[in-house]
């Protein structure tokens, strides 16, 4: 389990010598605007200890004038009050040895520049550390690993996130900051009340510098040893899934993974206590997307559209720019694997508001030629997103049928439609992109673990993007 408030700020000590008194070199720190859209801009710094004795712990301090606020950041820990923002080292990062240096970046919305940086209360440009003579038994401070722990390389410039910014529904697409329509392509996690070992940093660096993912669905069930089993551990896990795709410049989907019971009104009261914990701890991010029910069953779409006008205001009020994916009748078929009529049906009746999508999910071995066509005229009068597919039958398991899913992946192209596909984890059916075990190995680079699906999916997120 992960603990609880991973990424929330913590107190650190003040910068400590290992070496004897006096004067010695200070560590400095120095900024880089990495780019630049107009609206917002990607910022670095860069901490060097350019003396002769390590520091354990370091705390950069700035100011941003009004208008310009922070966003995502990574490789380090963020508190705020008002536009003052202090950052402070994560727990494998503070150790700077001399000579060495470690760096942190985030993204920011607004045309200000960082002023008044002070690095462990000394000015970021250099100075001198206070002359008073260390205490007798200096504090013991850790030495660096053998094998520093792997850090999170900052997004680039191309990153989905920062190519992109806050995404809206404009027409039937998925819009970037700017208007142009884009299609995001990504994986979505297993359950990960079962396979949390499989959603790592070290995975999912892979995930975005490997495989150049756009985006990460994080699939939470509700039921199925689950959300309602322990609220706050699966709640602290989605915060720290969130915290992990934003640092990789990945956009990230909260799955409130329903199955059943198949109404989603059963687990209303929960919905709406845990969207509206999400959304008031992530509002000032641009990268999450609420997923409010994965797979409605067994309801007409007058129960769904109820229970998504029920929970999407829960997020308005905290979140009021953010994409809400909208569940479809009959395990998200559009209601081609139920009762039928559901395009028609949604599209005469939709959920009141703007930035809505409606969700379709397929697996190719099972959803041939019906689903297919059905998909294809709901994406000419529906705002579609498909956060779940897979080339297998639909219980992700089974022979691929990787003609059938190319004809899916085809279309999606050629009309936008953003994808997730599941499932990144080493579970043992087909539809799982690893082999069993990869997860407790912790190796997840190259092609020699992954099954065929997993290779095939691999193939077709690295494909560049044409944002």
């Amino acid at each position: 389990m992960l603990a609880a408030g991973l990424l929330a700020a913590v107190a650190l000590a003040p910068l400590t010598l290992t070496g004897t008194a006096g004067a010695a070199a200070a560590p400095t720190a120095s900024f880089t605007k990495v780019n630049d859209w107009g609206s917002g801009w990607e910022g670095s710094y860069r901490i060097t200890n350019s003396g002769s004795t390590a520091i354990s712990s370091w705390r950069l301090e700035f100011d941003l004038p009004a208008g310009t606020t922070v966003g995502s950041y990574w490789d380090a820990l963020l508190t705020s009050s008002g536009q003052h923002h202090t950052f402070t080292n994560r727990s494998w990062n503070g150790t700077v040895a001399p000579g060495a240096s470690v760096t942190f970046g985030f993204v920011a919305a607004g045309v200000g520049a960082p002023t008044g940086c002070t690095l462990n209360g000394q000015p970021c440009a250099g100075g001198t550390t206070p002359t008073t003579a260390p205490p007798t038994t200096p504090p013991t401070t850790s030495a660096p690993p053998t094998t520093p722990p792997p850090t999170t390389p900052p997004p680039t410039a191309a990153s989905p996130v920062a190519a992109n910014g806050q995404l809206r529904v404009c027409g039937r697409q998925l819009c970037n900051r700017g208007g142009r329509a884009i299609q995001l392509r990504g994986m979505s996690t297993h359950g990960i009340q079962w396979y949390a070992n499989c959603a790592t940093p070290a995975s999912l660096d892979v995930l975005a510098r490997e495989w150049n993912a756009d985006v990460l669905r994080i699939s939470m069930y509700v039921q199925e040893d689950g959300y309602e089993t322990d609220p706050r551990r699966f709640t602290d896990l989605v915060h720290n899934y969130i915290e992990l795709a934003t640092a990789r410049g990945m956009y990230a989907i909260v799955d409130w993974h329903m199955l059943s019971p198949g109404d989603p009104n059963y687990n209303l009261t929960r919905a709406r206590a845990f969207f509206a914990e999400i959304a008031d701890r992530h509002k000032d991010k641009v990268n999450v997307l609420y997923e409010i029910a994965n797979e409605p069953n067994g309801v007409p779409w007058s129960a769904i559209k109820s229970y998504a006008e029920q929970v999407v205001p829960v997020i308005r009020s905290r979140d009021p720019e953010a994409v809400v994916l909208v569940g479809t009748p009959d395990w998200s078929s559009l209601g081609v694997s139920g009762s039928g009529g559901g395009v028609d049906t949604i599209a005469a009746n939709p959920v009141a508001g703007g930035n809505l999508m409606y969700v379709f999910h397929f697996y190719a071995a099972s959803h041939g030629d019906t689903y297919y066509d059905t998909f294809a005229r709901a994406a000419d009068r529906l705002p579609l997103f498909v956060t779940e597919f897979g080339t297998q039958d639909y219980s992700g398991d089974g022979p691929n049928d990787f003609a059938m899913a190319q004809r899916y992946l085809d279309l999606m192209a050629s009309k936008k439609i953003s994808w997730t596909n599941w499932n990144f984890s080493d579970d043992f059916r087909s539809g799982a992109v690893f082999t069993t075990g990869t997860c407790g190995s912790g190796q997840f680079g190259g092609t020699a673990r992954l099954k065929p699906a997993g290779a095939w999916i691999r193939d077709r997120i690295r494909t560049p993007d044409t944002f």
